[in-house]
């Protein structure tokens, strides 16, 4: 049990008396750590598996430490979430502490929040709801009633979204409706469980009673809320085990704060402290760069910072590019990406990672345009999806009554009867073109058949009944499959992944740190946050910026004031240096290409609302060349005829339509009808290589003549 651990993580594995904290940086086999501790404690005899409590953070990370634990011979350890160990416990000591049935669980706030909104009379667009929905969970995970709001907000420096007046208004409201309707929502959850726990002594001392041992990983994350509910389950024993990393808190706005890691030798002065700093994911030069970034770092967090000390071969720099805007950025990055794929690197492991969601819909188009496939991290839940539990019943009924299936009688292996059976469902071994629904169905069922091939290369000989049953574990941990494609990727939603390659994107001024982060300790969360992205690469990592928002804007933007003294050609601006500039810095020029020595791209006007004139800021209204609100003057006829070529296009070159030309260019070609190649020109997404290629077919179409056929240039 103890073997290929090094010695740090063997000092783990082997306390398991007494409190453990276990200060872990990125990269530094953490989980392996604390799943070999509880295995090996259980192959000892020490601990029973049935009294050991893990709890983390994500769906995905306890499904993966449950995984690891069966395949170490820990079966029946209790690995769940803070929120799932709570509702588990909630549900069952329901009837004896309250009496009837629980109330319902709230899955969203939304539309309470809105409701609340409405009965108070105060006006709320979505954004400013989604604000205040924030602004009331963090009231609840810090144990602030919605009285003592403000007091509370303004201790803490944080920037209320409306005035707090309101908000305690607000709060109130939304309490009173879940009280009315009968329902609770998630931070009830927690605090109704502490609730019962504090009042109940008897039901405190049964559940001690059955959970003898915990381990607590991202320990860094704890909320106040989550921290009580730890001490009311541990009671007077001190058989914890803690796993952190303050350099690693980015989630301080929801509540949460790395005091409690930080904190724990206090509280527990013979606590074991064993820190793990070999890194074993990131190669020496992405180390360098990470660990350069905390040596400049102030503040209690950065006080305890980890020397991260990598145990990979080295490999190539960190490359540093700057671009004139943030559509010249997207295109650098798809341009590099068909590189990659082209040099042999698989889709899935490759990162575009950025600070805010709004910067997605520019890298999608890019390598939309691009014929690169990806996969948004964030959205709907992958098990939640229609066709994925569509899919699921087929394969069920596939698995019991297989053998009336000549299809499947036909398959000679697990996947391609998974393959049989979702072909009814709407599979085909080519995705569909576009990106719209029709092809995110198809990527979920992809993902289904990915996972059907890992699974019988991990299981060989394993049945259809067996991957059914996977699937239905899986659902219930929601520990989605990966699907086969670029990630794009908020640093938030980031934390806990890892990629071959990482860009990334929009590390400048006012994005990183964010505009909105004012205070010293705001600022250095957001240090942090860049940190973690870093810290996601294994090998390449890319490191971007634009100096303007959209073509032809002001250039007035600068590179992060994080990377001073790291990037080359730059100076530290104070705080402590500890890594060098190292790597090299290019400089991006729209659609062609990259390189020290080439000309920068022309500045353009600013792109304005052909309608309105309104100045366009999104990637999806410049292709349109107007508002999204504005009438449309589109050519009906001319579009679909436009689309008509592009699949005889699509066919001819074997490639999805929309690398062709996506179908917001359609939509603007045949709204700006144009007459010649300078007004197709001006079309964004036509750009140099498709003007060439399919110029002239176009215009032929635009004028109302037959294409004389695909252009041979490229």
């Amino acid at each position: 049990m103890l073997e290929g651990l090094d010695p740090e993580q063997r000092e783990v594995a082997t306390a398991l008396h007494g409190p453990v904290c276990v200060l872990a940086g990125a990269g530094t086999g953490k989980t392996r750590a604390i799943t070999h501790r509880i295995a090996y404690g259980v192959r000892a005899g020490i601990l029973q598996p049935s009294s050991v409590l893990a709890v983390t953070f994500t769906n995905r990370a306890a499904g993966e430490m449950r995984g690891r634990l069966r395949q170490l011979g820990a079966t029946g350890v209790q690995a769940r979430t803070f929120h799932s160990a709570a509702l588990r416990q909630l549900q069952y000591f329901w009837p004896k502490a309250v009496g009837g049935s629980m109330p319902r669980l709230v899955d969203r706030k939304f539309q309470l929040v809105a409701d609340a909104a409405a009965a108070c009379r105060i006006r709320l667009d979505r954004g400013e709801l989604r604000d205040i929905t924030a602004e009331i969970e963090w009231s609840k995970v810090t144990q602030t009633v919605p009285a003592d709001y403000p007091l509370a907000a303004a201790k803490v420096g944080r920037e209320a979204p409306r005035d707090p007046a309101e908000i305690v208004q607000l709060y109130s409201t939304y309490e009173d409706l879940k009280r009315d309707r009968g329902v609770i929502d998630f931070e009830d959850v927690l605090l109704l469980t502490v609730a019962i726990l504090q009042d109940r002594h008897d039901i405190a001392e049964q559940v001690r009673a059955q959970y003898q041992h915990f381990v607590v990983d991202e320990y860094q994350d704890v909320s106040p809320l989550q921290q009580r509910l730890l001490e009311l389950w541990l009671g007077d024993r001190d058989n914890l085990c803690v796993v952190g990393d303050a350099s690693q808190t980015i989630y301080s706005f929801t509540g949460a704060t790395p005091d409690h890691l930080l904190d724990f030798r206090t509280r527990h002065p013979g606590a074991t402290v064993v820190k793990l700093v070999r890194d074993y994911r990131s190669t020496p030069q992405v180390v360098h760069l990470a660990n350069g970034l905390l040596a400049q770092a102030r503040g209690r967090a950065a006080d305890h910072r980890l020397e991260l000390v990598s145990q990979r071969p080295p490999g190539p720099e960190p490359v540093y590019t700057e671009h004139t805007d943030e559509p010249a950025e997207a295109e650098g990055a798809a341009r590099r990406i068909r590189e990659l794929l082209d040099a042999g690197v698989p889709a899935g492991e490759i990162a575009i990672l950025f600070r805010t969601n709004a910067q997605s819909e520019t890298y999608e188009q890019a390598l939309a345009d691009a014929g690169i496939p990806y996969q948004l991290r964030g959205a709907e839940r992958f098990f939640d999806r229609p066709e994925v539990r569509k899919a699921g019943i087929a394969l069920r009924g596939a698995a019991r009554f297989g053998g009336n299936d000549s299809l499947l009688d036909e398959a000679v292996d697990l996947p391609s009867q998974v393959r049989a059976v979702l072909s009814g469902e709407g599979w085909t071994t080519t995705p569909p073109a576009g990106s719209g629904a029709v092809r995110e169905r198809w990527e979920s069922l992809a993902a289904l058949v990915n996972l059907a091939q890992d699974f019988a290369a991990a299981r060989p000989g394993a049945t259809l009944s067996d991957l059914v049953a996977e699937l239905d574990e899986r659902a219930n941990a929601q520990h989605a499959p990966t699907v086969q494609g670029v990630t794009l990727a908020s640093l938030h939603s980031a934390k806990g992944l890892e990629w071959e390659v990482v860009f990334l994107v929009g590390v400048a001024e006012g994005m990183m740190p964010i505009t909105y982060a004012k205070t010293d300790e705001q600022i250095e969360e957001e240090r942090r946050l860049l940190y973690v992205g870093v810290t996601r690469a294994r090998s390449h990592l890319h490191v971007s910026w634009s100096l303007a928002r959209s073509p032809g804007g002001r250039p007035n933007r600068r590179p992060s004031r994080f990377l001073d003294g790291l990037r080359p050609g730059s100076a530290a601006t104070g705080g402590r240096s500890g890594a060098g500039a190292s790597g090299g810095i290019e400089r991006g020029h729209g659609g062609s290409g990259t390189g020290p020595a080439a000309p920068r791209r022309t500045q353009r006007t600013p792109a304005r609302c052909r309608v309105c004139g309104r100045t366009l800021t999104d990637a999806g209204e410049m292709k349109l060349m107007r508002c999204e609100e504005c009438p449309s003057d589109m050519d009906e006829g001319l579009y679909e005829r436009l689309r008509q070529w592009r699949e005889v296009q699509a066919r001819r070159s074997g490639q999805p339509a929309f690398c062709v030309f996506t179908d917001k260019t359609l939509m603007a070609i045949a709204e700006a009808a144009p007459d010649d190649e300078g007004e197709l020109a001006r079309i964004p997404g036509v750009g140099v290589r498709k003007l060439n290629r399919y110029g002239t077919d176009v215009l032929a179409i635009c004028a109302g003549h037959e294409p004389e056929g695909e252009e041979d240039g490229d």
